[in-house]
């Protein structure tokens, strides 16, 4: 029975660690006013018909703090990944040269500012869900266990160990976007 109580807390541990780990991921594409490769990672182009992550069809790289360079390693895919930018509503305008894209990072306005710190904020809010909801089912768990015939004193200090585990994690997304907020709004 003890195994089963570890193996619900290592799922839950595992649930809430993914949780963070997305997020961090999530904030990573927001982009600050500072000039990051990071901005495209979910950028998918429409390379040969089908949906394509940029890095796979082109080399990213930041020269300096406000201009990003798009290397794609074929000419023809340029206007492709043109096109998968203004799809995608980043508020950039690529320069095209012919063998490379150049996009200017502009300096954020104090609204913009506020709508990503808000964006950010949504992205926290889908973390704290998915951590409570690794939480809730490790209790549950652990109570059909306790019913099954599990010690209930053994059960008390399972669930308080799936609440504390809860509440690390959650400070952690705290942190996080703390971080991520002093990022945002530094000009």
């Amino acid at each position: 029975m003890q195994e089963e109580v570890d193996f619900y807390l290592e799922t839950a541990v595992e649930s809430m660690n993914d949780a963070v780990e997305h997020f961090k991921k999530e904030l990573s594409k927001i982009r600050t006013g500072k000039a990051s490769p990071n901005i495209f990672d979910g950028l998918m182009v429409s390379y040969y018909g089908s949906p394509t992550p940029m890095k796979q069809i082109a080399n990213v790289s930041v020269p300096d703090a406000r201009t990003i360079v798009i290397k794609p390693w074929e000419k023809p895919s340029i206007p492709l990944i043109e096109k998968a930018i203004f799809q995608a509503n980043m508020g950039f305008t690529p320069q095209n040269d012919g063998d490379i894209i150049r996009i200017s990072v502009p300096p954020l306005t104090e609204e913009r500012r506020r709508e990503l710190v808000k964006q950010s904020k949504k992205y926290l809010e889908d973390a704290k869900i998915s951590i409570r909801n690794a939480r809730r089912d490790a209790i549950t768990e652990i109570k059909a266990a306790v019913k099954e015939g599990y010690s209930e004193d053994a059960g008390k200090n399972a669930e308080e160990q799936a609440d504390a585990l809860g509440k690390k994690h959650y400070a952690l997304a705290e942190a996080l976007i703390k971080a991520k907020e002093t990022d945002i709004m530094t000009v």
